[in-house]
């Protein structure tokens, strides 16, 4: 009833929601961004040094060493 006799109401609900997703997408995107820095961070770091990673086989019970080498790429 309230639409009949103000139709610029829902019209105003609607753009409040549009903001709303907009708000909560640029928040979204800002956790993502924080996100892809501490990635960026714990990788370079992981490329700093050598990383090893010790496994026992579920199967047979032998243990499973397993190491990676990287290097840094020089950063800008």
């Amino acid at each position: 009833m309230a639409e009949k006799d103000n139709p610029g109401a829902a019209e105003d609900d609607k753009s409040l929601n549009i903001e709303r997703i907009k708000r909560r997408l640029d928040m979204l995107d800002q956790r993502l961004d924080n996100i892809d820095s501490m990635v960026t961070a714990v990788a370079e770091r992981v490329m700093e040094q050598p990383l090893n990673f010790s496994l026992t086989c579920p199967h047979c019970g032998k243990n499973i060493e397993i190491t990676i080498l990287g290097n840094q790429k020089p950063t800008a």
